[in-house]
């Protein structure tokens, strides 16, 4: 007798679990649209409302196709006609970059739209958000994003950068406006906040409802090589390595401020200069600023660390001449260990205000080191400026 109990209960538990695992693959709400980062005629890649990714490709003699998402990989399943067609778990709201892993190869979707980012040009996905309506295209005034190619001495190469002026720049006579130098992230380049972070559309809305000065937004490429140390002088353990920053910080301070200054109207002045970035773009800015408290009077970090009251040691001018610091992060990054973020952001930005800076502390809510923390916080931190 005990021993049917006990084969009943197993096979209970067995019939509940198969139902459980049912009802998991039926709960998929069917409800996929093509998303607006799929390439014009083509049908996939699809989003649902839960945020599911669902791709589609056709490779008859492929033995395994995966989805490449948020650090985790879903199988495709194949049809008789040799295409194979799947879904990823459901993604945070906002941009995210993935691809496909064909037998063993990662390549990018030749359905969706490219966008630069973990270095190369690549596939993304823009899951739909709640709060999207402050970068969606409206019927509003619109500013230009120009691509501005110059020769740069100090890098030796032919470079550029994107240049937002706001609606109204080329109507606007001799007026003058500030300027934020805005840097991007890590494996990504200047195209990065015009393209997956919708600088120029955030800021004609905001500007268009009045709730943000008219100024100019440059986006420069920030990336740099390690510094050529000799292998016994380098430090084990140490990052950033140091002058890390120095290659940007020469070519913005001596070739990129003073070309924007001399081919737009801008304000030249210190009161009337920013500087912020995401991510290494981020670690970046704090870097320079903290060097040339007499250059910039805004600083924005976006998931790119702290300025603590230490630092304000080795930088005097930079508590007197900084009227705001913005440091923000998305509240995952804050929950995870890992990223060695935690608390002590926070803490060093109340300090600061404490210590009589005017400072500012943001948390983008259910995001992590992404697109849609970074969107979120520049539609935070541009209407405190200037």
């Amino acid at each position: 007798m005990k021993l049917n109990i006990i084969a009943l209960v197993t096979i209970l538990t067995f019939s509940g679990l198969l139902c459980i695992g049912q009802s998991t693959q039926t709960a998929v709400v069917k409800d996929f649209k093509t998303s607006a980062t799929t390439q014009e005629g083509k049908e996939y890649p699809q989003v649902n409302s839960e945020g599911r990714v669902r791709v589609q490709i056709s490779a008859p003699e492929a033995k395994m196709v995966q989805l490449d998402i948020g650090a985790v990989k879903y199988d495709l399943i194949k049809d008789e006609n040799g295409v194979w067609t799947g879904e990823s778990a459901p993604q945070d709201e906002g941009f995210h970059y993935y691809q496909l892993n064909i037998d063993g190869a990662s390549v990018p979707d030749p359905n969706s739209l490219y966008f630069y980012g973990a270095s190369r040009w690549g596939s993304g996905i823009e899951v739909p958000a709640k709060d999207e309506e402050f970068y969606t295209m409206k019927n509003v005034p619109h500013g230009q994003v120009r691509e501005h190619t110059y020769y740069s001495e100090i890098n030796n190469s032919t470079r550029r950068c994107f240049v937002y002026t706001p609606p109204a720049y080329d109507q606007s006579g001799n007026k003058r406006y500030p300027v934020l130098y805005l840097q991007h992230g890590g494996g990504e380049n200047e195209t990065g906040w015009s393209s997956q972070g919708k600088a120029g559309l955030i800021m004609d809305n905001l500007i268009a409802e009045g709730n943000a000065k008219p100024f100019i937004i440059v986006m420069s490429n920030g990336n740099w090589r390690m510094p050529n140390v000799p292998r016994g002088e380098r430090t084990a353990g140490s990052w950033p390595p140091k002058g890390w920053a120095d290659g940007f910080m020469n070519s913005l301070l001596k070739e990129i401020i003073p070309m924007i200054d001399a081919n737009y109207r801008t304000l030249d002045d210190q009161k009337n200069r920013a500087m912020a970035g995401l991510s290494m773009g981020g670690m970046q800015t704090k870097a320079i600023t903290l060097a040339n408290t007499d250059v910039f009077s805004h600083v924005g970090m976006f998931s790119g660390g702290s300025i603590s009251l230490e630092d304000l040691e080795g930088a005097p001018g930079f508590k007197e001449n900084v009227k705001l610091l913005f440091i923000s992060y998305g509240s995952h990054e804050l929950d995870n260990p890992r990223r060695g973020s935690g608390k002590e952001p926070k803490e060093n930005t109340d300090a600061l205000k404490a210590a009589g800076m005017n400072t500012h502390f943001y948390v983008s809510p259910q995001t992590a080191h992404e697109w849609q923390s970074w969107r979120r916080s520049l539609y935070q931190f541009a209407p405190l400026l200037f």
